[in-house]
């Protein structure tokens, strides 16, 4: 079968022939319905050998995955052969705390395993073919797998981030901010839009970016000299009381911590490896800033309740498994609108 692969620090994926997998006990051999293009897999691939969050080559990329079953490995029972399934992609120990409560991303024997996850030391999706362990598969029913794919990361990363966040948006007169608005700043409005009440407020360079967000309930800022002074007064001078920053540079988390209110709360998703300097004084009182990682194999769950109850809809632009690599260097260089999903059997 053909495969996305990265072979080596700081070089450019190939797309090659590999050996199709065969499933192990307790895995599921999956026909690849859908593959996201993720600037995480860009990260990996250019990252130095031995830096923080670097991935030891080599191995076929994509940790946004869905697919029908097409094998069942042995001691596999309850699944059937044909059914569509979203796949969670962190793989943890599967016995500490963490991993027990479905939350493979903190895993606390991390330094043991092999790889992080699918598509991340472990062979992904971004083939025709992929293995994947029966408890991190999510059924979709009837819903179109080709669009669910992106929700395994740009769903779930937001949805994680915003739901910890709930008790900070419930109630009359709360504020929502969104910074950065490519696929997972996109998604992050519709959830908010859909769990809250909130006014959502989202930021972004780009005027396509702007417009598409304005379409799902948001109003837009300009990311253009002026942003806090707008942000405040869109919110009578109090600030948010919840923002997400997409980006995580240090002008984009700076932006955000201008813009806070009291007891609220700042999450730092993105991880373009910003910092902030805290002050006891230009701090909101019982304000927090904190980060999040992926999410849970339960809130997983749950984003595609949403996604099949089309509270979520993921704008996703399809490239065949030919044009794949085409579809990295379009990400690369910013042309990507919403998410790249690759089908392998379009």
């Amino acid at each position: 079968m053909r495969a996305v692969v990265f072979e080596n620090w700081q070089t450019f994926p190939v797309l090659k022939e590999v050996n199709r997998p065969t499933p192990g006990p307790g895995e599921v051999l999956l026909k690849v319905a859908g593959a996201g293009a993720c600037h995480s897999d860009v990260a990996v691939y250019n990252f130095q050998e031995g830096a923080p969050g670097s991935v030891k080559p080599a191995f076929t990329l994509g940790h946004e995955n869905s697919g029908w079953v097409e094998e069942l490995g042995p001691g596999v029972s309850g699944i059937t052969v044909g059914d569509a399934f979203l796949v969670y992609g962190p793989i943890g120990c599967g016995h500490c705390k963490a991993c027990s409560r479905g939350q493979d991303t903190y895993c606390e024997n991390v330094a043991e395993m092999p790889y992080l996850g699918i598509g991340l030391g472990r062979d992904g999706g971004m083939a025709e073919y992929v293995t994947v362990p029966v408890r991190n598969l999510v059924p979709l029913g009837d819903a179109d797998p080709v669009d669910a794919a992106p929700l395994a990361d740009a769903g779930l990363t937001p949805y994680h981030a915003i739901k910890l966040a709930l008790p900070h948006l419930n109630g009359g007169g709360r504020h929502a901010l969104v910074i950065g608005l490519g696929g997972l700043g996109q998604i992050a409005v519709q959830i908010l839009k859909a769990l809250t009440g909130a006014t959502v407020i989202a930021t972004d360079m780009k005027e396509d970016a702007m417009r598409m967000a304005e379409a799902n309930g948001a109003i837009t800022i300009p990311g253009t000299e002026g942003q806090s002074e707008r942000i405040l007064e869109l919110t009578g001078g109090k600030g948010v009381d919840a923002a997400f920053d997409f980006v995580g540079a240090g002008p984009t988390i700076n932006l955000a911590a201008s813009v806070m209110a009291k007891r609220s709360r700042l999450t730092v998703v993105g991880i373009a490896n910003g910092s902030h300097e805290w002050s006891f004084f230009t701090t909101p009182y019982e304000s927090t800033i904190t980060n999040t990682y992926w999410g849970t194999i339960e809130d997983l769950h749950e984003v595609v309740a949403m996604y099949r109850a089309g509270q979520i809809a993921p704008q996703v632009q399809r490239f065949s498994l030919d044009q794949a690599l085409d579809a990295y260097r379009k990400l690369e260089a910013g042309e990507v609108s919403g998410r790249a999903v690759v089908v392998p059997h379009a």
